[in-house]
């Protein structure tokens, strides 16, 4: 009888008698929206070694670069949001999903989705300098690799036809350590919004298909400072050609002579050609063919490809204003996509050592050390290529990473400045005076970038003038500045610094001491300038360093019409240039945390109005008010109960709702990210 009624449901979708049977466990539905139709082709599974293993609970994996897993179901999962771009990746319809009542089972890991192969990949990496061992996806489950309708949508090649999913925060695997293996509504929105965000400012990144939250709970202490809440679970659809990484290389690694770790398949060394073998083959298969019969010559080519990637991909973060935070070597791709969404921020006011990781005292991630860290981690990446590429090939390829980390970046720079039609030697100086100014003023970087556009060829005029008023209505208040140079150490402290300096430089140079205590020193001698300057003083300053500047810049704009005939035509080409390179919004903290605040108090609407706006960041036709009266709602019934009881978080009511292209609310400063 069960088997009749199964084979029934299979042809005649009656939600009547689902229903009924679903309480029985005799029925599954036919999903409304292809989800259940999706094409797979694992061939990572199929290449790789695969850990079969039954054994429960965190191990160390030898001998595998995967493991099977199963992800582990929600309660009562429901959309947050779905990204329209990025499911089309996979020729599936928002829409479609939206409406498909199983569409949230699926997404959540709750349901398998027909073709699937569950598994989590084995990994390390090199964390905050150290190699940390076994590291591998303690939250994330690879799904399996999908056919693909279209290869773009990721910002670099995908020669392989398919799209690897994954779901991040659907449980325990072998590599969960001692966590949970969930992931919470605050964090998976951050990752949510970003992965979107970055694609749509041109920067190469994984992708975010959908965010699915439940009413499953989970304890995090979200500062570390023994303040626990109970969270809603959520899980993250992601999307890429691969999400192989440079830790992947160094499951292979040798006993660490710092730390005395060492990867779980240190003695596997079949297993690293295999799996370069695999990473060449599949996604960089140009280079196969290139270079059939000499392996050094292959392998040298790949390594070269990845630095170039890699530099290509920091020169952008850098010329947008975005730091990533969590610079490990297991949050490297190695196909130059921007990966894993932590604690990473847009800067706000400019400032060269801006640290978004609250986790890192040190700034070793900061903005600043971006470009210098990314050819770190790709050093450590040759090294665990050896002996498939010998040390000394790989060292000379990374040679070529600062010139091409330079050139991409003043061309952005250049491009971002409207400087179009020549190239002078003086560009790279005029870059390095407007940030010094930024930095001098206290201007935001997003803001300014964008209005510099209204700068004109002509000597000042009226509309440089306004130019001008409106960016130093960007910058910072003489106590907004003092405030972030106030000194971070306590005079004692500095002071012991600095005599353990002089009494014994090496001890200061081992306990890697140097850099914090001069940035110290500059932040104390910054904040006593500003101390004596009064506010109109201040302000006469701030206006003679942009009215320098700016003369430079016009000086510079008259050479781009040089010999031009139609200097009009010109100018609307700059223009067009100029406001399709600088964006008008990007996903600053603030924002995000408007919309985690509204969803966690089960108004969903701030998420999918964000999205919407960050899926057209040049545009100047976007609505971009953030108003707290939308009437475009989508609302989860059961956690705005739970908000008005007191058991969900409630939105901080000083958090005034603003346009997000002005300059940020005062208590954006206050955000702390972990």
């Amino acid at each position: 009888m069960a088997a009749v009624l199964r084979s029934a449901c299979r042809c005649v979708f009656r939600p009547a008698l689902y229903r009924r049977l679903k309480m029985q466990g005799m029925c599954t539905a036919p999903s409304r929206s292809g989800l259940d139709k999706l094409s797979f082709d694992n061939v990572a599974l199929r290449r790789l070694p695969l850990d079969t293993s039954d054994e429960q609970g965190s191990r160390i994996v030898r001998g595998a670069c995967f493991s099977r897993v199963r992800p582990q179901p929600v309660l009562g999962p429901r959309l947050v949001a779905l990204s329209s771009p990025a499911l089309s990746m996979l020729g599936l319809d928002a829409d479609a999903v939206r409406q498909d009542p199983l569409a949230p089972e699926y997404l959540s890991g709750s349901r398998l989705l027909p073709g699937s192969e569950p598994a989590a990949h084995c990994y390390c990496g090199h964390q905050f300098g150290q190699f940390a061992g076994q590291l591998g996806d303690g939250a994330v489950c690879y799904l399996g690799e999908v056919r693909a309708p279209s290869a773009l949508g990721v910002g670099v090649p995908n020669p392989t036809g398919r799209w690897e999913i994954q779901l991040k925060g659907s449980g325990l695997t072998p590599y969960s350590r001692h966590a949970d293996g969930r992931k919470v509504l605050r964090s998976s929105v951050r990752e949510f919004l970003a992965s979107e965000a970055l694609f749509h400012l041109g920067i190469p990144t994984t992708r975010a298909g959908s965010c699915v939250t439940s009413d499953s709970r989970v304890l995090r202490d979200v500062n570390y400072d023994g303040h626990v809440s109970n969270e809603r679970c959520t899980v993250v659809l992601r999307i890429a050609p691969s999400f192989i990484r440079f830790g992947s290389f160094e499951i292979f690694k040798a006993e660490d002579e710092m730390t005395g770790r060492q990867g779980p398949s240190a003695a596997f060394d079949d297993l690293r050609t295999q799996l370069l073998d695999y990473v060449i083959d599949t996604f960089y298969p140009e280079l196969q063919q290139a270079h059939p019969d000499d392996r050094v010559q292959r392998n040298s080519a790949f390594f070269r490809e990845v630095v170039q990637r890699t530099a290509r991909l920091v020169a952008l973060w850098q010329c947008m204003g975005f730091c990533h935070g969590v610079l490990n070597t297991d949050n490297m791709s190695i196909l130059g996509l921007t990966i894993d969404y932590g604690p990473y921020g847009f800067m706000d006011r400019f400032d060269p050592d801006f640290i978004c990781n609250a986790s890192d005292a040190g700034g070793r991630y900061s903005y600043r050390a971006q470009p210098s860290v990314c050819r770190w981690n790709l050093l450590k990446l040759a090294e665990a290529l050896v002996p498939d590429l010998p040390l000394e090939v790989s060292r000379a390829v990374l040679e070529e990473f600062d010139a091409e980390f330079d050139g991409c970046y003043l061309t952005i720079m250049r491009t971002k400045l409207g400087l179009l039609r020549q190239q002078v030697p003086e560009d790279k100086t005029l870059v390095t005076e407007l940030l010094e100014t930024m930095h001098n003023t206290g201007a935001d970087f997003t803001n300014t970038f964008r209005l510099l556009c209204g700068i004109s060829h002509s000597c000042l005029g009226d509309t440089d003038e306004d130019v001008l008023q409106k960016i130093l209505n960007q910058c910072a208040s003489l106590e907004e500045l003092k405030v972030a140079h106030r000194p971070r150490m306590e005079p004692r402290e500095l002071s012991m610094m600095l005599t353990l300096a002089q009494a014994n430089p090496v001890l200061f140079q081992f306990l890697n001491s140097r850099k914090p205590v001069m940035q110290e020193l500059e932040r104390v001698e910054r904040y006593r300038e500003l101390s004596q300057q009064s506010e109109s003083d201040y302000l006469d300053k701030q206006r003679a360093l942009w009215v320098k500047w700016l003369d430079k810049y016009r000086n510079r704009l008259s050479m781009e019409v040089e010999g031009a005939t139609d200097i009009e035509a010109l100018a609307t080409e700059r223009l067009n240039i100029m406001k399709s390179s600088n964006p008008r919004v990007v996903l600053r903290n603030y924002i995000a945390q408007n919309a985690i605040d509204a969803a966690e108090r089960g108004d969903y609407s701030e998420v999918n109005r964000v999205l919407r706006v960050l899926e057209q960041p040049f545009s100047d036709e976007v609505d971009i008010l953030d108003d707290i009266c939308s009437t475009d709602r989508t609302v989860d019934e059961s956690a705005e109960q739970m908000a008005s009881e007191g058991t969900a978080e409630e939105g901080c009511p000083s958090r005034a709702f603003v346009s997000y292209d002005s300059k940020p609310p005062s208590w954006a400063v206050e955000l702390c990210v972990t």
